[in-house]
């Protein structure tokens, strides 16, 4: 084998790494995606406690995310980030959560805004549908359904 024919060849052998080398890292950097909305400082800083009612919250902040979930007293703005690198799952890095709080007659009595380093689970809906496969494992299930087949069930007729 000729110099010539080694170097070619070692050559196109560092391109195939380096190529293998950079899309390997650029597979490695997170996809983010933002989900929600939560107003501005600026935007909150317009709501005033004691003078504003839903309708001018509204007006000034636009439509919450959520309200009326445990009763009529609050409505709530969450924007969420996530990240997901790679084949991962995404996680959430970051969560805002803004709860405008209304006295009984309707009018704004506290601006409260939670974060994900707060600790504070807010569960805006929760639903579960429960399978009550929890406690059998798949081989449980397949062999339960061996004496569950009707012989006619397996006859066009």
């Amino acid at each position: 084998m000729s110099a010539r024919t080694r170097n070619k060849r070692s050559w196109l052998k560092r391109i195939g790494v380096t190529s293998a080398v950079v899309v390997g890292l650029s597979a490695c950097s997170p996809m983010v995606s933002n989900h929600g909305y939560v107003p501005l400082e600026s935007e909150l800083s317009a709501v005033v406690v004691g003078r504003d009612d839903r309708a001018s919250v509204e007006e000034k902040l636009g439509s919450p995310t959520a309200s009326g979930i445990i009763g009529d007293d609050a409505v709530y703005y969450v924007a969420s980030r996530f990240e997901r690198v790679g084949p991962f799952a995404a996680e959430e890095v970051d969560r805002r959560v803004v709860a405008v709080r209304f006295n009984a007659l309707g009018v704004v009595s506290n601006v409260e805004e939670f974060g994900l380093e707060d600790g504070r689970v807010v569960a805006l809906s929760q639903r579960v549908t429960d399978s009550g496969l929890s406690d059998i494992s798949f081989i449980q299930q397949l062999f339960g359904n061996i004496g569950n087949v009707q012989p006619g069930s397996l006859v066009d007729g």
